[in-house]
């Protein structure tokens, strides 16, 4: 339960159960004339708080549901999407989705439709979204000890819970349902030389911890002021588990086996084929995906309807897998994985990534530097080359250099040109592993757990004078 209200001012949640999905599925493919029918529903809330200038600016809450109905006629297939959920416009989305399928050139790509799946135990989960006054109780924890510091808060707080369902006519019906609740704060200061941020996630409104986000932004803030400008270089660099996760989470978004088959991407072997059992970074390093991890009550399922399931994608430096889609794992003659379903990265709403971490602290990383720089976070990320995964962007909201074993000074931002590989190869030091939200957009990257590290030769490449 959050400190900041009882628990009887959390909000109802409008989204369907299993029991009215699985009826509103069966409707659905009743009524579609196409040869076969697939079903996808989503059924939504959220709700959200914004403050500026240390007070609430709006706050508001939606709902909705949405049936996608695709049908699929002798290889070819066309989707609808309708939120009229009575007997008549199911039909009518049906017919539509069926005519514009014999219009489409077949797709040879297009694997068929998957059988009942059995799915684990559904878990025990709060799905739940708290209440405006809830969250204005939050926002004010923060705006509150920026008022006290003569600093200005902004932020957001996003929560989000929901409903999925995928059902077909070989009588395949996965149902899951799962909720997220972010909070981000930027203090700054009144001259504009200073500024700081921090974020609490989870995957209920009990997960957030507005007094640590508030009291780290304020004490980032402060300590930003005035920053001096150094010379851009390589250094020995301690990123925050945020920085950390903005950069190595788009090794995520590389690991599609057919990308790395065909010659595309980092994982790519030189001469054909694919890194699978190579070593790639620090034997430290372990990356994996685990449903556990996320908020789902049943686990997940992928973008067919099979159940997720832990992988592992990296262990001790070597690469342990890639992920396969069916056509590609078919064609490739091994077995697909079930990680996710759809899109770059792992995909699909069960997405979680983790780094196993060390023991070693931020304090520790500080005081063990001669010289270094400290990061807070990254922004504005943007790709360079697919094939090394350099990445560029900006450092944002308390970059700091470090000096014999201490802050001394914060500097201006960076842009930075590195990639997730270069530096998981110049590994000094992990600390433990926290759980961040490391997506620009709030809400989109799913559950991400990560630790701080400590790196020898990170590359900036030039100064910004943005704050």
């Amino acid at each position: 339960m959050s400190r900041f209200a009882p628990t009887s001012l959390y909000a109802p949640v409008d989204i369907l159960s299993r029991a009215d999905a699985e009826e509103l599925a069966q409707r659905a493919l009743k009524n579609s004339p196409a040869e076969e029918t697939r079903v996808t529903i989503n059924s939504s809330a959220r709700a959200d708080t914004r403050f500026a200038l240390n007070q609430v600016t709006t706050s508001g809450e939606n709902r909705d549901t949405s049936v996608t109905i695709t049908a699929l006629v002798s290889g070819r297939s066309a989707s609808v999407t309708t939120n009229r959920l009575d007997e008549a416009s199911l039909a009518a989305a049906g017919r539509q989705a069926t005519e514009i399928a014999r219009l489409v050139p077949p797709n040879p790509e297009r694997m068929p439709e998957l059988g009942a799946q059995e799915y684990p135990p559904v878990r025990n989960r709060d799905i739940s979204l708290p209440s405006p006054s809830e969250r204005a109780l939050a926002a004010k924890a923060v705006t509150e000890k920026a008022r006290k510091a003569g600093l200005i808060a902004t932020g957001f707080i996003e929560c989000r819970a929901g409903a999925t369902a995928l059902a077909n006519s070989k009588g395949l019906f996965a149902y899951d349902s799962t909720s997220v609740v972010t909070m981000t704060a930027t203090v700054r200061t009144t001259d504009g030389t200073g500024s700081g941020w921090a974020c609490s996630d989870g995957d209920t409104f009990a997960d957030i911890d507005a007094e640590r986000v508030g009291a780290t932004a304020v004490e980032k803030a402060l300590g930003s002021r005035g920053p001096v400008a150094i010379e851009p270089g390589r250094y020995v660099t301690i990123l925050e588990p945020t920085a950390a996760a903005n950069l190595i989470q788009l090794i995520a978004g590389a690991m599609q086996a057919r990308s790395a088959d065909e010659g595309r991407s980092f994982f790519s072997k030189p001469g054909g084929g694919n890194k699978l059992g190579m070593k790639v970074v620090d034997e430290r390093v372990t990356l994996l995906t685990d449903p556990a991890d996320g908020a789902s009550t049943s686990g997940g399922y992928d973008a067919d309807g099979m159940p997720l399931e832990k992988v592992i994608w990296i262990e001790n430096g070597v690469v342990k897998n890639l992920n396969y889609d069916r056509y590609w794992a078919q064609k490739m003659g091994t077995k697909p994985t079930h990680a996710g379903g759809g899109g770059g990265g792992f995909g699909g709403g069960g997405r979680t990534l983790r780094m196993l971490g060390g023991n070693t602290s931020t304090a520790e990383m500080i005081k063990s530097t001669e010289r270094g720089i400290l990061v807070t976070r990254f922004w504005y990320i943007r790709s360079v080359d697919p094939r090394t995964l350099v990445n560029t962007g900006l450092t944002r909201d308390g970059t700091f250099l470090i000096e014999n074993g201490k802050i001394t000074h914060p500097v201006k931002n960076f842009r930075f040109n590195e990639s997730p590989i270069f530096f998981l190869n110049n590994l000094e030091a992990l600390g433990p592993v926290v759980r961040v939200n490391a997506s620009e957009a709030l809400g989109a990257g799913g559950a991400t757990f990560m630790p701080a590290l400590k790196v020898r030769d990170f590359t900036f490449s030039s100064l910004s004078d943005a704050v």
